[in-house]
């Protein structure tokens, strides 16, 4: 039998424990599938100086700390890999690689991405100690050192004059002949004039040298064959970042490269489903914005099921007709128009029921009925609808002519 959740978090990276902590925390039964270490990316990084309120720590102290956070509240850290996945309808399915499978009313996908290995000798084997993917993240340790940047694209260029804020030297390898790269024109032209970086052309990396940290890289001439040994404190690598959501095709709407689109309430496509962290379309990819991230996903998450929750006990399962009133407290001509749909719902309260929808707070329902203009009146009888007027046209038809809903509603109780 699948395990049902109220909330269930795809990730393990701080987007995903910030969502866990938040929505623990509101007392939903909350989940989090992670199929590698807690922490993702950030378990991987030496030392964080970024974090609002800690100075200095690393990435292993800070995830446990967010973790044991959560567990705190009640989430659950299930260690498995999820292989496909089902998000349509009001409850969602996950699979996972154990033949498991999870159920939940609301999703956070928070999967991550993971940056483009070169998968040369020392790579791996100094991750963290010499070889980075993120010059926000670490270009600061290498204060006065000599730094190698591999890749010509926009990230690597930029990045590369970011580190030069740090290093005496940066050297960028670029695949290319003499002065092709693959980036904007303009920081191009920057960094060919720039006194600290230096470009090494037609040569790609093929071992980054060091026992327990960076001491050199190899260099592979591609027209000479010819192997050189460079010193350096440092390697950044920029080669592209692969979003971790192979299993979410055709699920929600994710751009070209494969990251998710999300509203800025991380709302994704599909209903129910938000996304949080690196595998989202944004701008900047840090621990602190993927906790932002995490947090508002689990927020709207909470809102979300309360709402669904809301429309079941006061819409659906309402023994009259529902007046669905869509109206926006900040504009008058919808607060007149309120109270005297009030005045008319007072007449015939015994056999309809008068449902106030502030749409600047709960826009979804507004979506389900195609409301685009307020004040509104939506006229439902156990989900189904039986009238719908909108905007000014249909506000002024209900003050005109209230004895049409009155015999509306009289007439489904004589036909019913």
């Amino acid at each position: 039998m699948s395990e049902q959740y109220d909330l269930l978090i795809i990730g393990g990276g701080p987007a995903g424990l910030s969502a866990a902590i938040y929505g623990a925390r509101a007392r939903l039964k909350t989940g989090i599938l992670e199929k590698g270490a807690i922490g993702g990316q950030a378990f991987t990084t030496r030392e964080i100086v970024n974090f609002p309120g800690f100075a200095s720590t690393s990435g292993p102290i800070l995830v446990k700390a967010l973790a044991e956070h959560a567990k705190g509240f009640g989430a659950e850290i299930i260690a498995e890999e999820v292989t496909s996945v089902d998000l349509c309808g009001e409850v969602k399915q996950i699979n996972t690689k154990k033949g498991h499978s999870y159920q939940a009313r609301a999703i956070i996908l928070a999967p991550g991405a993971q940056p483009r290995l070169l998968n040369i000798p020392g790579e791996k084997a100094l991750r963290g100690n010499g070889v980075s993917y993120c010059a926000t993240c670490d270009a600061e340790f290498y204060q006065d050192q000599d730094v190698v940047v591999v890749g010509n694209g926009d990230a690597a260029i930029e990045e590369a004059m970011y580190i030069t804020k740090f290093a005496r030297k940066v050297t960028i390898i670029v695949i290319h002949d003499e002065g092709i790269v693959d980036c904007n024109r303009a920081s191009a032209e920057k960094a060919f004039h720039h006194r600290q970086i230096e470009f090494v052309w037609n040569s790609v990396l093929t071992e980054i040298k060091g026992d327990l940290e960076v001491a050199a890289v190899v260099l592979k001439n591609l027209k000479t064959g010819e192997l050189t040994e460079m010193p350096a404190n440092g390697v950044f690598i920029y080669v592209g970042m692969i979003p971790g959501t192979g299993f979410l095709k055709n699920q929600v709407e994710l751009d070209k490269c494969g990251y998710i689109i999300a509203e800025p309430s991380m709302e994704t496509s599909a209903e129910g489903v938000f996304a949080a962290g690196d595998a989202t379309v944004k701008y900047l990819r840090q621990v602190v914005t993927a906790a932002n991230d995490g947090a508002v996903a689990a927020v709207a998450a909470e809102r979300y099921l309360e709402e669904e929750h809301s429309f079941k006990q006061e819409i659906m399962n309402a023994e009259t007709p529902v007046l669905l009133a869509f109206w926006n407290p900040a504009n008058s001509e919808c607060i007149n128009w309120l109270l005297h749909l009030e005045a008319l719902a007072s007449v015939i309260e015994k056999r309809v029921k008068l449902v106030k929808i502030d749409i600047s707070r709960k826009k979804r329902l507004a979506q389900r009925y195609k409301v685009e203009e307020i004040p509104s009146v939506v006229v439902l009888n156990k989900g189904n609808l039986l009238r719908q007027v909108t905007g000014e046209v249909g506000a002024r038809c209900f003050r005109l002519d209230d004895s049409k809903l009155a015999g509306l509603i009289e007439n489904h109780y004589k036909n019913s």
